[in-house]
């Protein structure tokens, strides 16, 4: 079963996307499910973890409605203030929604790089390992040590790495961000996703431009605690939701049948619990 571990969709009139502006000509416009469905169908994509694009709650609401709806969408990664008294409260019951996997605050986006490590959200994260969530980090290298401070006051908190941290391929510096990502990998509850490179690396980047980085995170993780996905329509600005497919299968080309099917799918399975449909889907 091959399973997207992270794609969007949004509706420009709900007036939440402070980051989404006419600058970023070829995202601004609406996304919904009905743009993806042919994607998926090329691609034999059999489900897919839809994620926040909003820091609000009632973004969260919104998807969860669209993904009830949608039967590709397999789970939904909302939005809590974590640092809110009510937050605890907010993710029980936003459990009640089958289909609500976890939360993902936006730390990329935030003024203190250092706020993972030093709000006060203790109570907030204990409850999401307590009720079986999962934690994305939306984070660049530069949060890795703020992150790593707080990840080790809590091993039972499953926790996925986006986009492989967004390291600076135009720059090429990858031992640096390697160095930064590696004491996350060493902490067992730790996955990192395989998305969003190619929106970090010069126009055009392919093979060998992204190799440095797919091999440190497959070394890094091992292939079990790596799962791929598409980042789309962010993706649009760099590729094709099949050219990105093609890419990433070509440099995990080396990969024996388990790890490959580990990362196309079995991960994000596993992680999320998410809910496959046939046998075959349960043995990945």
């Amino acid at each position: 079963m091959r399973v997207d571990a992270h794609q969007h969709f949004w509706s420009l009139q709900r007036g939440d996307y402070s980051w989404l502006t006419p600058a970023l000509a070829p995202l601004y416009r609406d996304f919904a499910p009905a743009d993806l469905a042919d994607e998926l169908r090329a691609a034999d994509i059999a489900g897919t973890v839809l994620v926040q694009a909003a820091p609000t709650l009632a973004e969260t609401h919104w998807l969860l409605d669209l993904a009830a709806r949608t039967d590709s969408v397999l789970g939904v990664v909302g939005w809590v203030d974590l640092a809110s008294a009510e937050a605890p409260f907010q993710l029980e019951a936003l459990c009640a929604h089958s289909k609500f996997k976890g939360v993902r605050p936006m730390l990329q986006d935030l003024p203190d790089d250092a706020w993972i490590a030093t709000a006060p959200i203790e109570r907030a994260l204990r409850r999401l390992a307590a009720v079986g969530l999962c934690f994305d980090a939306l984070v660049k290298p530069r949060h890795l040590p703020h992150l790593l401070q707080r990840l080790q006051q809590h091993p039972e908190l499953p926790v996925v790495i986006d986009h492989a941290a967004k390291p600076d391929i135009v720059a090429g510096d990858w031992r640096a961000w390697r160095e930064r990502l590696q004491p996350l990998a060493a902490l067992p509850q730790v996955c990192c996703k395989l998305s969003g490179l190619l929106t970090e690396a010069p126009l055009g980047s392919g093979v060998s431009e992204l190799r440095p980085y797919v091999d440190s995170v497959l070394e890094s993780f091992g292939a079990r605690r790596v799962m791929w996905g598409s980042d789309w329509p962010v993706l649009n600005l760099a590729s094709s939701y099949a050219g990105w497919m093609a890419l990433t299968d070509e440099l995990l080309r080396s990969l024996d049948p388990d790890e490959r099917g580990a990362v196309q799918g079995g991960t994000a399975i596993r992680f999320y619990r998410l809910q496959p449909t046939t046998t075959e889907e349960t043995r990945q």
